[in-house]
């Protein structure tokens, strides 16, 4: 606190301070001053649920073995995880979607033999032992975690390690969010306008998770040939691709622009990777 100012700033809420009138300030936790350390208070506070409509389809026959999932969910907590402090003064402010919450998920897996020797006949060996097998998956992204470490609120819960996030979150004023569902072009994911730090005091008003980041479109799938080399004895060759159509899928903005000090505030610069492409014998005895 320099001389003269009524306050201090971030994380100076224990130091002792000389006024310019040489008046000392123990600090602005008051009553108790620098001498006083810390209180462990435990209590049941938070809460979370989760609903969700869960639908599956399996299916047996001959040469295709399927089976598919979907799930449409909704998880809310005021804490996904011990990384989160809940707002002391406020802890319903912290209810939001969970960070693990998923909306809308649909995978599906499937083997199946395919009939070259209706074209090449059974006589080939060629023609006999081809599998396709693969997985599925469409999914939405993840919610956008915000944080703020700046202790603008001056309660002192900075992020200590165990603690990843402080309490404090940024400000939010009404605006179109502008989602950008294809970052490729490098601008932000959102409207990084509408997000500021908030005054010394105030914890923010911003929601910990308001919107989701990027969903998921992945296709993996294997090609395998068997040949039988004896009564117990089998070789397949095997070429596995992940990723099948190499299609970029951005992670979400929340672990580089969650933090709003960040210079990388609003933007996504990881995805998953490419595509993969991998071959393999195996035998069998």
């Amino acid at each position: 606190m320099a001389p003269g100012t009524p306050t201090c700033g971030p994380f100076g809420e224990s130091n002792g301070y000389t006024s310019a009138s040489g008046q000392t300030v123990n600090g602005t936790r008051q009553v108790f001053g620098s001498n006083f350390g810390s209180v462990d208070w435990l209590s049941t506070i938070a809460n979370a649920n989760y609903n969700a409509l869960q639908l599956s389809v399996r299916h047996s026959g001959k040469r295709l073995e399927l089976q598919a999932g979907y799930t449409y969910g909704k998880s809310l907590d005021n804490s996904s995880s011990i990384a989160e402090q809940l707002n002391p003064l406020n802890y319903r402010a912290t209810y939001a979607p969970s960070a693990f919450d998923l909306k809308h998920n649909f995978v599906i897996s499937y083997r199946y033999e395919i009939p070259f020797e209706r074209l090449f006949g059974s006589g080939s060996g060629l023609a006999t032992g081809w599998t396709l097998s693969g997985i599925t998956r469409l999914g939405a992204g993840f919610p956008v975690t915000f944080t703020n470490a700046s202790d603008n609120s001056l309660l002192g819960t900075q992020p200590d390690g165990v603690n990843g996030f402080g309490v404090d979150l940024p400000n939010l004023k009404a605006g179109p969010l502008d989602l950008n569902h294809d970052p490729r072009h490098g601008l932000p994911y959102f409207n990084t306008s509408l997000y500021s730090l908030q005054p010394l005091g105030e914890t923010g008003t911003a929601a910990r998770r308001l919107f989701y980041g990027p969903g998921m479109q992945n296709f993996d799938a294997s090609l395998a040939k068997s040949v039988r080399l004896g009564e117990n004895r089998y070789l397949q060759l095997r070429l596995e691709a992940f990723n099948v159509l190499n299609h970029t899928q951005f992670f979400g903005p929340a672990s580089v622009n969650g933090e709003i000090t960040s210079s990388a505030f609003g933007q996504v610069v990881g995805a998953a990777p490419p595509r993969l492409m991998q071959a393999a014998i195996k035998v069998s005895f």
